[in-house]
């Protein structure tokens, strides 16, 4: 038996390097364009309401046979966390997700895409503590990292959009 050294395995196991393995046509047609986006990233920034700074850590992945998008995602360590799972819908002839959460509420919501690398996703939220309703989000895929401006409905006025840039990663998100 050959000796596999430790970090061919670990390039092999790691959902970061995971993008060679996808490609386009492994993911139905409404979905082919988020191949790009497949794979770990994070993004360390400033709380808006003056709260510490915070690490976000994603990892999106081809499910269900290349018929859904689903991403996990932590805040610092577990502190936060979230599941999202992106379908076609045919009934609705649209894009859509639930996006679960370990704050207890969860928000549904559809995609619409811009272009090959930019999509806007609207959500309507149910549960929130926060007093947030609806929050409006676009993702776009700049130079190799997701550029991420998102903007919330908050007892019924817009926050202004924050903004975010996630680059690639290798680590892992946590929940506790």
């Amino acid at each position: 038996m050959k000796f596999i050294p430790l970090l061919v395995c670990l390039f092999f196991l790691n959902p970061t390097f995971a993008v060679a393995r996808d490609k386009p046509q492994d993911f139905a047609e409404p979905l082919r364009m988020f191949s790009k986006f497949i794979g770990t990233w994070e993004s360390a920034f400033a709380m808006m309401d003056g709260n510490p700074h915070v690490v976000d850590v994603a990892i999106w992945e081809r499910a269900l046979n290349g018929k859904a998008i689903r991403s996990l995602h932590s805040i610092n360590d577990g502190m936060y966390g979230g599941e999202m799972l992106m379908f076609w819908d045919k009934e609705l002839n649209s894009l859509v997700f639930y996006y679960f959460t370990t704050a207890d509420f969860y928000t549904k919501g559809t995609i619409e895409v811009v272009n090959e690398n930019s999509f806007i996703a609207y959500e309507d939220v149910s549960g929130s503590d926060d007093g947030i309703s609806k929050v409006k989000s676009t993702s776009t895929l700049v130079d190799g990292n997701i550029k991420v401006t998102t903007a919330y409905l908050k007892h019924g006025k817009w926050t202004e959009p924050e903004a975010r840039t996630y680059t690639p990663s290798t680590k892992t998100v946590n929940f506790k």
